[in-house]
């Protein structure tokens, strides 16, 4: 360790944070970043100032101790990292076989992508701290956010209109899926998705203003790093670790659409509610969640089971694991532990891999997969990514699933799908050329970790 330590600034804001985060990926500041959403606080996390990159390979042979290792060795104090995982890391870890793995020609391969950034601005709605390791950066930064327009930016709205009935044989795979699990094998559950594609390049930190105003997600994300550019209002977390060592996963399974009606909407729940199927569905979901945890906690509980959570368009059957981590096991243990969530994927998970691989015909990526922030006091939170918008070579795709068990419908499983999409369909920003972007200092060089004496002060004041 080198004693380098982020500068902090302490400032008062009267913006709301959503806005602000939104200002600082315009700022053109940072070419890679990542925005977190976690409750009341807003994350935003710019530039790279070391990261790791996890291939298929190092995560047969190396396991956790990958992310272990490099993160014994951060040359910073007072981390936090900041990254996602793809699906396949699950099934690779696992021993999956015929699993094929996400990637392009500049980043071929990546499963995990962790950083830690250059420079930090997280706010509650009250207060903003501005974190950097330098203190060009930290001022750079906190000039973005003494900026605040007296006028709210005005927001685009002009949205781009996508076909949800292109089922691209989703109905076709739920009946090949159907006859697996109507079989002699394991699987009592699998989750199946389907990809529907935007036809124009999107606008993609307007598309994560328009649609977090509009959706209520357990987390929020916007992320540029690496391979990696979504926008996503998740349901539910795959794994919230504490500093006290308390492991929190959310599983949510079962699902009805709302509708906006008041009454129509409480039908709906009723229905839900009284659904044999989607009770079956959830608690399957809500005993495997329970194994998992089972793995690294020493003792594991249910804190609340069958409550209905409304988010965005969807309405689901929703309970919370929790568990004690034990003291020979660490927070990424415990993320690898419940990774991928057993609502994104199957019951029990090693036969679903292949079937998944199978009948979906493609990768998953980063869908059905992970965003998440790491913090130095074992701090680890990490969102779902369902309900997300992805930018791929300069085009969007959405992407949706449903649990399919033996009680399952072709049709009704195709038609929750559109429900979720719905989510976030009906707020894609269409890229307008160029993109606006904030007035902002230049950019500085790439950074660099300052020499800095042990003892030197970690603040700046205003």
């Amino acid at each position: 360790m080198t004693g380098v330590r982020y500068r902090e600034l302490r400032l008062p804001s009267a913006e709301d944070p959503l806005s602000l985060m939104a200002r600082l990926a315009r700022s053109g500041l940072f070419e890679q970043y990542v925005v977190y959403e976690n409750g009341p606080e807003w994350s935003f996390a710019g530039g790279v100032l070391t990261d790791l990159r996890l291939d298929a390979d190092t995560c047969r042979t190396a396991g956790p101790a990958a992310v272990e290792n490099w993160l014994a060795e951060l040359p910073v104090r007072g981390w936090r990292v900041y990254g996602w995982a793809a699906f396949e890391w699950g099934a690779v870890s696992a021993g999956a076989g015929g699993v094929a793995v996400p990637g392009d020609a500049a980043d071929a391969g990546v499963l995990v992508h962790l950083a830690v950034p250059v420079g930090e601005v997280r706010a509650d709605g009250e207060g903003v701290l501005v974190r950097a390791v330098d203190e060009q950066q930290l001022a750079l930064l906190a000039r973005l956010v003494r900026a605040a327009p007296g006028i709210p930016a005005r927001e685009p709205t002009e949205r781009v209109e996508v076909r949800l009935d292109d089922t691209d044989g989703y109905r076709e795979a739920v009946v090949a899926a159907l006859t697996t699990l109507d079989g002699t094998g394991p699987l009592e559950k699998v989750i199946l998705s389907r990809q529907v594609p935007v036809p124009v390049p999107l606008d993609l930190v307007a598309t994560y203003v328009a649609g977090r105003r509009a959706n209520t997600p357990a987390r929020s994300f916007l992320v540029r790093l690496g391979q990696a550019h979504a926008a996503g209002f998740s349901p539910e977390t795959v794994a919230e670790v504490t500093a006290d060592r308390l492991v929190v996963s959310r599983p949510l399974a079962g699902t009805r659409a709302r509708t906006g009606e008041p009454a129509e909407d409480a039908r709906l729940r009723a229905e839900l509610l009284g659904d044999p199927k989607e009770i079956h569905e959830h608690a399957i979901s809500v005993k495997l969640a329970l194994e998992d945890l089972a793995a690294v906690c020493e003792e594991t509980w249910v804190a609340e089971y069958l409550t209905v959570q409304e988010r965005g368009t969807v309405q689901h059957l929703a309970s919370t694991v929790m568990g004690r981590l034990r003291p020979d096991r660490t927070p990424w243990q415990a993320f690898a532990a419940l990774f991928p969530a057993v609502t994104a994927t199957g019951i029990p998970k090693a036969p679903a891999y292949p079937l998944i691989r199978r009948l979906e015909g493609r990768p998953r990526g980063l869908y059905a997969g992970a965003v998440l922030t790491y913090d130095t006091d074992g701090t680890l939170d990490a969102a779902l990514v369902l309900r997300t918008v992805f930018q791929r070579d300069g085009h969007g795709l959405l992407q949706a699933g449903a649990g399919i068990v033996r009680q399952s419908r072709p049709d009704r499983e195709h038609e929750e799908t559109c429900e979720k999409l719905r989510s976030v369909a009906a707020h894609l920003v269409p890229l307008v050329s160029p993109a606006p972007r904030t007035a902002a200092p230049p950019a500085p060089g790439p950074a660099k970790i300052p020499a800095q004496e042990e003892g030197a002060s970690d603040t700046v004041a205003p």
